[in-house]
């Protein structure tokens, strides 16, 4: 059996873009490694935000739609996604919060197995998006984007800690996670158990929260569309999609999406999951040290690109949005 090797990627939804890029890459200092399309809808953005070089872990990403309807977080969906940092920076994080007017709830302790700790803040974004940061001693081992302005790089984003998903009935769910893509559980506490794959650190986590009863999510602004769980290669994502098939699960045929492949299918509680590959990365198309200043378009649209840069909003670059940010 092949095992996925943790998160790749949570694409979410947002509304107005330039908020979604003030807020991920000025408040929360996050690089914009890649502005392009969504590959089915041309004339919305899909923004990419994570580490220097956008590692697959480090990953987050949004489809901006201007004015979408505000989604319902419920069942089927990934409710919460959280941030590692290391846990000398979480008074650095409660002290920037409250300076850009952010509120939350925490930081609260969560006692997990043994002598290990998480430090938790949770807090949404403008559009209600659930997050969380979280201080483990884990986070060390995993990259940072060291040139956000006004975050010293010890304490910086170390990607995506875990996602929460909110199940009616959690053992389908389970059961996919654990007998189809190789996640292993690691604990149980208070209606929630948690699963991991690879290594078991930050950005190998998945908890399944059971809250049968609560009506369905809804799609929309402040919501999640997917989550990606990252394979090495071509190969182990074809050996996975078998995996997938073979629990009756229909999964899409591979799909390039330029900087990774993707495979698609639905877990039997409702979430959209996605396998993605590791390569090719994002520095196909621009250098790393350029990552995210040009509008970038898969080859299909090329052709089609005055016509798709006059509908798309303008926005301001990385370093103008965390500048203003940081000046508020």
């Amino acid at each position: 059996m092949r095992n996925v090797q943790g998160i790749h990627h949570v694409t979410a939804i947002a509304s107005d873009p330039q908020r979604n890029l003030d807020f991920y890459a000025g408040v929360l200092g996050l690089r914009f490694v890649k502005r392009t399309v969504n590959f089915d809808d041309p004339q919305t953005y899909h923004f990419y935000f994570g580490d220097e070089v956008g590692s697959p872990g480090s990953i987050l990403t949004f489809f901006p739609w201007p004015g979408a309807r505000r989604g319902r977080q419920g069942t089927g969906q990934v409710a919460v996604t959280s941030f590692a940092v290391l846990p000398g920076a979480i008074s650095f994080w409660v002290e920037r919060l409250v300076r850009h007017a952010v509120k939350f709830v925490g930081p609260t302790r969560r006692d997990l197995d043994g002598s290990d700790v998480e430090y938790v803040i949770e807090f949404k974004d403008h559009d209600g998006l659930m997050l969380e940061i979280v201080g483990h001693e884990g986070a060390g081992a995993r990259s940072v984007w060291a040139n956000a302005p006004g975050i010293p790089s010890e304490h910086a984003l170390h990607g995506v800690h875990a996602v929460t998903i909110r199940a009616n009935r959690g053992t389908d769910t389970e059961k996919v996670l654990v007998d189809t893509l190789g996640f292993r559980p690691v604990r149980g506490q208070e209606g929630t158990r948690r699963f991991a794959s690879g290594d078991g650190g930050p950005g190998t986590l998945v908890d399944v929260r059971n809250v049968g009863g609560f009506p369905s999510g809804v799609s929309g602004a402040g919501t999640v569309h997917h989550v990606a769980w990252r394979v090495d290669d071509d190969f182990m994502q074809l050996d996975v999609r078998s995996q997938v098939a073979a629990a009756g699960l229909q999964p899409t045929p591979v799909i390039d999406r330029d900087y990774f492949h993707s495979v698609y299918f639905r877990e039997p509680g409702g979430v959209l999951f996605e396998i993605a590959t590791d390569s090719p990365g994002f520095d196909i198309d621009e250098p790393i040290e350029r990552l995210g200043e040009r509008l970038m378009l898969p080859a299909q649209y090329e052709p089609m690109r005055a016509r798709i840069e006059a509908a798309l909003p303008p926005i301001h670059l990385p370093s103008q949005a965390i500048s203003s940010v940081e000046n508020e």
